[in-house]
């Protein structure tokens, strides 16, 4: 990409349809070099004689007539030999799950004919990002794209980057997703910003965790079911596929879904037909089911505890969010995000991270992801002690650093010091959400916890615990500390 202040960058338009080509050069001519490619043969060649391009938009029906190759073989060739090259496909809406493909094979952008100048804009500045933009699309630059009230699409490395530019390509593609990776990677927002980028994203977007209730319960969720069909059904009542019409549904955990509401379930992906608990007539509906799981899912088709068939029909589309183990290089930039948010949510200061907490936190395995990280941000602002953090992460020894023993008993004092770590700690947290819940009066706190009012007092002091600062608009309390979880 061209530097501010440089040349203009280069864009390529390949296309078969010569009013096309005109059409996309007046659009780009006036802010970039464009030049125009009838012909692929044409365009493989310049690629391999200059590699000037900085951006390439190309036609995805291209006519083998005009080409002489098919365009998921062009689009191949042209990836292979320029794979750090942004591609935007020219795209008719008659093959979408062709676009899907090609999305795995390097398109960076789709853009469905017929579109407006508007539409190429778009996309095209998207891939043409300047480094400063705060939008820009840099590694170490954070982009949040808000998606409602409480929730944001966080994207910090070029990794992560990809998994938007996946979810973008796919929103257009009215197709089921299957959504892999381990507990607390983001599942839920990267299907939320599908939805959100989707043809869809005024219907409605509903959540059901297959794992959360049993059978008949779930299926009754989902399908509804009609006045007198168990004990305690006085009225009819719609399931979750009926209010979600012409919206998308999340199945979160599905690979705990019964076998039984497997089969219901691939009825409705093949035909978009159900019918309610004790009814016979059939209900037709148009959602998009959007699943994700953190079990292997092959496995479990192995183990035949998911249906095969189900697997194939929810993978129109297979989406792997990465842990966060993987992207440790985002921790810092997360960790300073998720502190401004939660200090905003709880109307407080925000807390420095100094440098010996932010070595801790790069060194984590983070099996809870992202939402073990939030939740240690949001830990350490209720409490108000890096070193209860440090202990917490590290409970070897009070600074966070593992205690190397150098005298014949330092095993067992090792042991002796990792036991006490965890008591205090625990008891630490259980001070905190007694005064939390007193609003910091120690005397109720004290009955509470059923301790003296003078020990309270020197336990206050030991685990340098402080009250907050007074707000107005909120107060953390103990309930909602309480929920906290780090896994």
């Amino acid at each position: 990409m061209k530097s501010p202040g440089s040349v203009k960058p280069e864009i390529g338009v390949l296309d078969a349809d010569s009013a096309i080509l005109q059409y996309v050069h007046r659009i780009l001519s006036a802010r970039f070099n464009v030049t125009l490619y009838p012909e692929g043969e044409g365009l493989i060649e310049k690629l391999e004689a200059f590699a000037k391009l900085d951006l390439l938009l190309m036609d995805w029906h291209i006519d083998d007539e005009h080409s002489g190759e098919h365009s998921l073989q062009l689009l191949a060739q042209i990836h292979a030999q320029r794979p750090s090259l942004p591609i935007i496909l020219l795209a008719c809406t008659a093959d979408l799950q062709d676009v899907v493909q090609a999305t795995r094979m390097g398109a960076t952008d789709v853009v469905l004919k017929p579109f407006r100048k508007a539409d190429i804009d778009l996309a095209v500045d998207k891939c043409l990002r300047k480094p400063g933009n705060p939008d820009g699309g840099e590694d170490g630059q954070i982009t949040e794209i808000r998606l409602d009230e409480n929730t944001s699409l966080v994207l910090s490395s070029k990794r992560m980057r990809e998994i938007e530019s996946q979810c973008r390509l796919v929103a257009r593609a009215d197709i089921p997703v299957l959504i892999l990776g381990e507990s607390g990677t983001g599942k839920e927002v990267a299907t939320l910003f599908i939805h959100k980028m989707s043809a869809r994203s005024e219907r409605t977007f509903l959540k059901v965790n297959c794992a959360a209730m049993p059978a008949d319960l779930l299926e009754s969720e989902l399908f509804g079911y009609e006045q007198g069909a168990f004990t305690g059904a006085v009225k009819s009542k719609p399931g979750k596929f009926e209010q979600c019409n012409g919206g998308t549904i999340f199945l979160d955990e599905i690979g705990e879904m019964p076998a039984g509401l497997q089969a219901k379930l691939l009825q409705v992906l093949q035909d978009g037909s159900f019918s309610r608990l004790g009814s016979r007539t059939t209900v037709k509906v148009d959602v998009r089911v959007i699943a994700a799981t953190n079990i292997d899912i092959k496995a479990a088709i192995a183990q035949k505890t998911f249906r095969e068939d189900l697997y194939y029909r929810l993978n129109g589309f297979t989406l792997k969010m990465p842990p966060l183990r993987e992207r440790l290089e985002e921790v810092p930039i997360l960790a300073h995000h998720f502190m401004q948010k939660v200090a905003a949510k709880y109307g407080r200061e925000q807390l420095p991270i100094s440098p010996v907490l932010m070595k801790a936190l790069m060194t984590q395995p983070w099996r809870g992801n992202l939402r073990e990280l939030e939740n240690t941000i949001k830990r350490y602002l209720i409490l108000g002690s890096e070193q209860a953090i440090l202990e917490d992460l590290n409970p070897m020894h009070p600074s966070g650093v593992p205690e190397h023993g150098g005298d014949s008993g330092g095993n067992n004092s090792g042991l002796k010091h990792l036991v006490r770590n965890l008591k205090g700690d625990a008891e630490s947290v259980a001070i905190a959400q007694a005064l939390e819940g007193s609003g910091w009066n120690r005397k109720d706190a004290a009955n509470e916890l059923q301790i003296s009012y003078k020990a309270l007092l020197y336990k206050i002091k030991q685990y340098n615990l402080s009250p907050p600062q007074k707000n107005p608009r909120t107060m953390i309390t103990a309930t909602e500390y309480g929920r906290v979880e780090t896994a």
